[in-house]
């Protein structure tokens, strides 16, 4: 079977590392690309691997890019510290790599988690990336939100889905909804001349509406009117920052 690279990058997720490590223990290699964390990640991490790096942050493309190539294999996983690789999902994984396959990368798609609760609507429910690659062939296109592998080879499709546990608290996923705002407005900002009651008033309403309704969020409750709110309003953050940046505010 060929050989395979974990990649996780973190800061600051003792409340998460674990449990991704512990999911991905049939790797060969597991790599923690760590962004110099202040809790307990790296002490946490050290009881899974030796194979831990520190970079500082930029944003989550350029931290991926850098450690691609750092692999000693060519087949990479990449997962994000709340995300957790199921029995099936690795099954198929090895399958995968026990066999010559003439495809770069694979799409696995994620069953959402929030709030402790599943998201079975939301917007959510096909929700997909590409997370396993080959080393040589991938790398993630330099855009500060919304990356996503570049490949000439061909992209394969896993049935098996990763497990995403998108929230930890409220605090931590508005600091999160805050960063992933202000690198939408800096990417978005100059391609959009003015910021008009169209952008802060009738574009938030309209994600709502798209995620409640048309993508039937009423129908996980509670949770998918928070989930379609939340949406709402990081259109709305987005386009004020972007009016700010006109203004030559600072963010």
């Amino acid at each position: 079977m060929k050989k395979l690279t974990v990649i996780i990058p973190v800061k600051n997720e003792e409340h998460h590392i674990e449990g991704a490590l512990q999911s991905v223990a049939f790797a060969d290699e597991i790599m923690v690309v760590d962004s110099f964390s202040t809790d307990r990640t790296v002490e946490l991490a050290k009881k899974y691997t030796d194979f831990i790096l520190q970079r500082e942050y930029d944003y989550p493309a350029s931290q991926k890019n850098w450690a691609i190539p750092r692999a000693s294999h060519e087949w990479i996983l990449l997962l994000d510290a709340d995300e957790r690789i199921s029995p099936e999902l690795q099954a198929e994984i090895c399958s995968i790599l026990n066999q010559d396959t003439d495809k770069s990368a694979f799409w696995i798609y994620r069953r959402n988690h929030f709030m402790g609760k599943p998201v079975r609507f939301s917007g959510w429910q096909n929700d997909r990336v590409i997370r396993l690659i080959k080393r040589d062939e991938c790398r993630y296109e330099d855009k500060l939100v919304h990356e996503e592998i570049v490949t000439q080879g061909e992209v394969g499709r896993l049935k098996n889905p990763m497990l995403h546990f998108t929230y930890t608290n409220l605090k931590a996923y508005l600091a999160k909804m805050d960063r992933y705002t202000t690198w939408s407005a800096l990417e978005k900002n100059k391609k959009t001349k003015s910021v008009t009651f169209f952008h802060l008033g009738i574009k938030p309403c309209y994600r709502f509406f798209t995620h409640y309704i048309l993508r039937l969020g009423i129908l996980d409750g509670q949770v998918g009117f928070i989930i379609s709110a939340l949406s709402a309003y990081s259109i709305f953050l987005r386009y004020l920052k972007m009016l700010r940046l006109k203004e030559k505010e600072s963010l």
